[in-house]
């Protein structure tokens, strides 16, 4: 079961961990190399399911992947991690349209990148997304507008206002709040709180989603905080 999501670090002696996952040989290979040649520490993967396996093991500093991959994809891939880690990522595809560059990014990549690109571009990209990564800041406070998450005291404020909230709630909050102004479906929403192994009603989370609303939102008025993405999931307003 996913609890909380923890921050990536470097790795051995200073040098960050770049993660890259592709299928296609000789990108991978030369995507490496480049790396490495800056210093960098690479780590490969060639599927989704490996992928998921290296960033859990490794923490890396940057992922950079691909999209399509032959068994979990890229998109899958990226909704997973941001299940694990707050890590940024960097997709990599052939596909060059707005469409899929979109979507990548709305699942939660940090960046993307169309190929074929050349090695400077590849590399001041990679440089720029862990340098941004690193700038982030502590992971231990969330704020979205008026509210704020202490990860680490398990406690919300909404303009200065104490709310308590059961831990279901607590943490169908804090998933929504790390993906603030995006919606998150339904699925991964119950993945995130209840666990990969739940077999219960969707309608469990209805409930919980409501009795959430109603402990945030008696002091906005006709504004709501939670808006219900219908057939799809929920979104945190990040415009309040």
């Amino acid at each position: 079961m996913v609890t909380s999501i923890v921050p990536a670090h470097d790795s051995v002696q200073g040098h960050p961990t770049v993660l890259i996952v592709d299928d296609e040989v000789p990108m991978l290979t030369s995507m490496r190399y480049f790396l490495e040649r800056e210093g960098y520490r690479v780590v490969t993967a060639e599927t989704g399911t490996a992928a998921l396996e290296a960033a859990g093991a490794e923490r890396p500093a940057l992922i950079v992947l691909d999209i399509m991959l032959p068994d979990v994809d890229g998109l899958e891939v990226t909704r997973r991690i941001r299940q694990m880690l707050r890590v940024p990522i960097m997709m990599v595809s052939a596909r060059g349209d707005e469409v899929d560059k979109v979507v990548g990014l709305e699942v939660g990549a940090d960046d993307y990148l169309a190929k074929p690109f050349g090695p400077r571009e590849f590399v001041a990209r990679v440089r720029a997304a862990i340098r941004r990564g690193s700038n982030a800041g502590p992971t231990d406070r969330l704020e979205v507008g008026p509210l704020m998450i202490d990860l680490a005291r398990h406690a919300v404020s909404l303009r200065g206002r104490p709310v308590e909230l059961p831990r279901k709630e607590f943490d169908l909050l804090r998933v929504l709040a790390e993906h603030a102004g995006q919606v998150v479906t339904r699925r991964d929403l119950l993945t995130a709180v209840w666990g990969d192994d739940f077999f219960g009603e969707e309608k469990t989370l209805d409930v919980h989603v409501s009795r959430l609303r109603q402990r945030l939102e008696s002091d906005l008025g006709s504004r709501p905080l939670i808006q219900t993405i219908r057939s799809v999931g929920y979104r945190l307003r990040d415009d309040i």
